[in-house]
């Protein structure tokens, strides 16, 4: 009989931990029916279906400048990789503020993703060759002064998706975020 009550416990410990472990290093602080995975998954289905997103940075006034970035798909954890001119607006924004914001929208626009997070400079020449597009070649004659990569590491994540089942709250229309461990 003791040995019984023992490998209950044990069961029930091993269910509570399996149940309240975080997933994918991230905890969820929207909806409480909202969950993590459906979030992630809602998340990486619009940002990998959207041709295009708003990367956002804030000038030297602190006024925000937005404009149309051809990212690469995200990694399973969210971060971003961009493409860009080394000597653009955007890249002297980011070296005096890393705080960005990345906006995704449905190709259908019934949904849309906004991550907030930090934005790095990468002018490591293999990283660069790694993430280039056939298609960039006429933008950048000088590929390697003239190109340099911009990282975008998730700090949280906004989702609103009402085909997924995703929706703002009732009364404030905030969308569910996740929340990224660093």
């Amino acid at each position: 009989m003791k040995m019984k009550s023992i490998a209950t416990s044990i069961y029930l410990c091993i269910l509570f931990l399996i149940l309240t472990v975080p997933q994918a290093g991230c905890q969820n602080t929207g909806q409480e029916d909202t969950t993590k995975t459906k979030l992630m998954t809602a998340g990486m289905e619009i940002m990998t279906s959207a041709n295009t997103c708003g990367l956002i940075t804030i000038d030297e006034e602190g006024l925000s400048r937005v404009r149309t970035m051809d990212p690469f798909p995200p990694e399973n954890d969210f971060t971003v990789w961009f493409g860009t001119n080394s000597m653009s607006r955007k890249v002297e924004e980011i070296k005096k503020n890393n705080r960005v914001t990345l906006y995704y929208t449905d190709p259908d626009d019934s949904g849309y993703v906004t991550i907030h997070g930090t934005a790095q400079l990468i002018d490591d020449p293999i990283e660069k060759e790694q993430r280039w597009k056939k298609e960039w070649e006429a933008f950048y004659p000088d590929k390697t002064n003239g190109y340099l990569l911009i990282k975008v590491s998730p700090i949280w994540m906004e989702v609103l998706s009402p085909p997924r089942g995703i929706f703002g709250d009732d009364k404030t229309w905030l969308p569910p975020r996740v929340v990224f461990d660093k």
